[in-house]
């Protein structure tokens, strides 16, 4: 699915007005109440989720990057627009090789509990390092949105730092994992946080989600 100029535009007024962090859950009571739609970011700790996430609200501090991958342990949560139109949904990063087990058991607990009991996620977002393509960790999460029934879209991340043809045959073949799986959707959008290609689209694409 390609977005025409208008959806383009729409998006990206919507990102360019208010935003701001709301809270933090490290578990589900802390949740907050579930009165808006609701778009999560799903990826390996050093996938280059923050900076995405900062790329695509236009902020540079909005989500924290971390100089140590896998050290955000819980949902963080972002309102966008006032009034209040929807929200963005960070969630911890997995595939943390040092992290010790009881931590990745909660990860778990908590990732699991959220995406099969928050009746307001209308997408996430599963964010793919384009240096390496999909691999068994991501899979992992791709089966457990699978299993929770929750619409997903696979999303490309530093695009600038692979060779263009390297590029095309990772997009063929995350294009065709994702024709595979039940609740993925179709199209893939690849994506770069310094040079910006692919941020308008991604706007977009969340707004379809909520749509």
């Amino acid at each position: 699915m390609t977005f025409d100029e208008d959806q383009i535009e729409a998006a990206r007024k919507i990102f360019a007005g208010p935003i701001e962090f709301l809270k933090s859950a490290p578990a589900l009571n802390f949740l907050p109440d579930a009165i808006v739609p609701e778009v999560a970011f799903a990826g390996r700790s050093n996938v280059g989720k923050s900076s995405l996430i900062n790329a695509l609200t236009g902020r540079k501090a909005l989500a924290r990057t971390s100089v140590t991958p896998g050290r955000t342990q819980e949902l963080n949560f972002f309102d966008i627009g006032s009034p209040l139109a929807f929200r963005l949904v960070d969630m911890p990063g997995y595939g943390f090789a040092k992290a010790p087990k009881d931590m990745v058991k909660k990860w778990r607990f908590l990732v699991n509990d959220y995406l099969r009991g928050r009746q307001q996620l209308k997408r996430a977002l599963v964010l793919i390092d384009s240096r390496h393509g999909i691999k068994e960790v991501d899979r992992e999460i791709l089966e457990m949105l699978d299993r929770a029934a929750v619409s997903y879209r696979l999303v490309l991340t530093k695009a600038d730092k692979v060779k263009a043809t390297d590029l095309a045959a990772v997009a063929e073949r995350t294009a065709e994992e994702a024709r595979k799986r039940p609740a993925a959707h179709p199209d893939i959008i690849t994506t770069s946080s310094e040079g910006g290609m692919g941020i308008p689209e991604l706007r977009a694409a969340v707004i379809e989600a909520i749509s």
